[in-house]
């Protein structure tokens, strides 16, 4: 009822390998966390918990078929737990589709041969599994993507009906204090606020014991010495990478804003036949947003995690949701900060990723009345997980009239 899709036991195959390689075990929406800004009486506490309060699942209606889905998709029921605990199905709450959007899954022009242009293109394809809420005014899309080079893309898509109050102004100009709000039409505020919507993923990279690691893009003079990784040629400076592994919890708390640096999640007990450690990386794609609200005001005690994009935490059967088991009546003792705050082991270890995409919505008058689609999400992509480019022996597109001038040794 409340996390909405569940993806469980994410699994590719190698076709190296000749094996089936299991990526996560499972994965859903745990808390989608909507604070609005205007500090009023009527207005203060509407700091929504769209999962802990009311369910995501409840809010799941019928998709629509060539709308909010293409043609060629499947779809399927969903089912969630009622008041009583019994199941409760719905007709078309998921869909199931392959997406040729025209993009290039790998390419290049070789423009180096006399009187000879050589050019290999792969178009990708993509299998989507998509879930719309509507908790109230907002709708959600609810993307899975998972691509044929390992990659598993998360985003998040929002729409539907900002949330307004009536105002006695009709022009901006009339505005001479903070209204907490944009002036949308005449007589109508659209209310300042965030999304912040945080996934549960139980990751299980090449198995259940796995490290988080930063590779921290560090700035270095060079010296001229080659014995302290310097050389005797005019460059002044260059960057490496500072690996630092991850021990407890307090390690795994990341701002991914702070600096550059890749973050992965590696199998120790697995190595690539040149002797890197198998993993997944983490990529965010926009949505980085942090909350700013003060740590003792109500709605943030209750949402604390979403100080920070990442945590890691060891997995426990008892942390799902992250404000907590009981989200409306939470004070912020039990929930994924007070959770990661126990500083408990993390390498080598069952762990769980955190990630909580963050907006902070400025409303436009172009949001009005009905809000056109904005999204953000993130990317888990394969970080020496194979021996080479899995899709490098994928078959180039059908173009009629095309002669291919180009070949690819895929042996």
């Amino acid at each position: 009822m409340r996390a909405g899709t569940v993806i469980s036991l994410a699994s590719l195959h190698d076709a190296d390998a000749g094996a089936r390689r299991r990526v996560l075990y499972r994965g859903f929406v745990s808390e989608v966390f909507v604070p609005y800004m205007d500090p009023v009486e009527e207005w203060y506490y509407r700091t929504f918990l769209d999962a802990g309060e009311y369910g995501l699942g409840l809010w799941a209606f019928p998709l629509q078929p060539g709308a909010d889905c293409p043609a060629n998709a499947a779809y399927f029921d969903g089912s969630y737990a009622g008041q009583d605990g019994k199941p409760v199905s719905g007709e078309n709450r998921i869909c199931v589709f392959e997406r040729y959007a025209g993009d290039v899954a790998w390419r290049h022009t070789e423009a180096g041969f006399p009187d000879r242009l050589i050019t290999e293109v792969r178009p990708d394809v993509t299998l989507v599994v998509r879930m719309v809420v509507s908790p109230g005014n907002y709708d959600y899309i609810l993307d899975w993507e998972f691509k044929t080079s390992g990659s598993i893309k998360f985003v998040v898509s929002l729409t539907g009906l900002l949330e307004v109050k009536g105002t006695p102004y009709t022009h901006a100009d009339e505005i001479t204090a903070d209204a907490h709000g944009t002036l949308v039409s005449e007589n109508t505020l659209a209310i300042y606020h965030d999304h912040y919507v945080t996934y549960h993923l139980d990751l299980d990279v090449d198995g259940t014991s796995n490290s988080f690691v930063k590779n921290v893009i560090t700035t270095r003079r060079n010296t001229g010495s080659p014995a302290t990784g310097g050389a005797d040629t005019p460059r002044r400076s260059y960057w490496t990478v500072r690996r630092e592994v991850a021990e407890t919890e307090a390690d795994g708390q990341v701002d991914v804003d702070a600096g550059p640096a890749d973050l992965l999640f590696v199998n120790p007990g697995k190595k690539t036949r040149l002797g890197n450690e198998v993993g997944y990386r983490l990529i965010p794609a926009g949505a980085t947003a942090a909350s700013v609200l003060a740590d003792d005001d109500f709605p943030q005690r209750r949402a604390s995690y979403t100080k920070k994009q990442v945590r890691v935490t060891p997995y426990s059967k008892q942390e799902k949701w992250a404000p907590g088991l009981y989200a409306d009546q939470s004070t912020g003792d039990d929930g994924l900060a007070a959770w990661s705050g126990r500083n408990r082991g993390i390498r080598d270890e069952d762990i769980v990723l955190w990630y909580t995409l963050g907006l902070h919505h400025i409303p436009y008058q172009e949001d009005f009345p009905v809000m056109p689609t904005l999204s953000g999400g993130f990317e888990l992509r394969p970080s020496n997980f194979f021996e080479r480019n899995p899709i490098l022996r994928a078959r180039p597109a059908s173009m009629p009239g095309h002669s291919a001038n180009g070949s690819c040794d895929a042996r």
